[in-house]
């Protein structure tokens, strides 16, 4: 198995010397042998674990928490490598709805904006698909609730929609990186208090019938029993769906209803 020295490992990584030597003390990131001249040597374990740090560092992570998260018994690699990757391609798909967004907001300040239209409402999904999901929001909330709730996110134009669902993907994929953090943990509760103002716009911010309260908890357990609304890139996550499930609980139960 091959060796690096902390320089080799430095420049490998883009980072200094110095910082790896912090990592060390930290016993975030310790050398997997050192010689009889103390010099630290690092192996492909120790480069895997690198990797996962500055990953969850980009993610703006303290050390501490980078540290418990790491060092959990039951921490899987793999899954986080899985989850890393998802993010990332998340995060360029966002970087090309951004750029897609920018175009047509100049369009729009040139007068050549338009109005968003009925198929772009449901724009990335299957026709069929599309129809089942709004007939069941007629059948819980009822034909006016939806069609209100429709006019108001026509109303917001191309570039205003277009940036809500980027707003969501963004948050979703922060989430998809939290999930193995405590619920009600900070982090997690300042993306599920992102969630909620999202998720809230989508509904035009208000629902007939029904409170935003009850009808965001209502959408908590519905994360539990229809996988279809968590599910990542066709694949089902119930691991996923049970996270969002306590932390949008917790947000309710102490931002909500104290």
């Amino acid at each position: 198995m091959p060796l690096y020295s902390v320089r080799k490992i430095a420049q490998l990584a883009g980072i200094s010397v110095r910082t790896l030597h912090h990592y060390d003390r930290l016993g975030l990131l310790k050398p997997a042998i050192r010689t009889e001249s103390r010099y630290r040597m690092y192996g492909e374990k120790e480069l895997i674990r690198l990797q996962q740090i500055l990953f969850y560092k980009e993610l703006d992570f303290s050390l501490a928490d980078i540290v418990q998260l790491l060092d959990k018994p039951d921490f899987d690699p793999i899954a986080a490598l899985t989850i890393h990757r998802n993010v990332l391609v998340a995060q360029q798909k966002r970087l090309s709805v951004l750029l897609d967004t920018i175009d047509k907001t100049i369009l729009k300040l040139k007068g050549e904006g338009n109005m968003l239209t009925d198929e772009e409402l449901y724009a990335g999904f299957p026709k069929d698909t599309a129809k089942a999901y709004r007939q069941e929001a007629i059948e819980k909330y009822g034909d006016q609730t939806v069609e209100e709730s429709e006019n108001k996110l026509k109303a917001l134009g191309k570039v205003g929609f277009q940036q809500l669902k980027t707003d969501q993907e963004d948050i979703v994929s922060q989430l998809l990186a939290m999930k193995y953090l405590n619920p009600a943990s900070t982090e997690v509760q300042q993306q599920i208090t992102r969630h909620y103002a999202n998720i809230l716009a989508f509904w035009g911010n208000s629902i007939r019938n029904c409170s935003p309260v009850e009808a965001y908890k209502g959408l908590a357990q519905l994360y539990i029993d229809d996988p279809r609304y968590t599910s990542q890139q066709g694949q089902e996550n119930p691991e996923f769906a049970t996270f969002l499930y306590k932390a949008m609980i917790y947000f309710v139960d102490n931002q909500l209803t104290k």
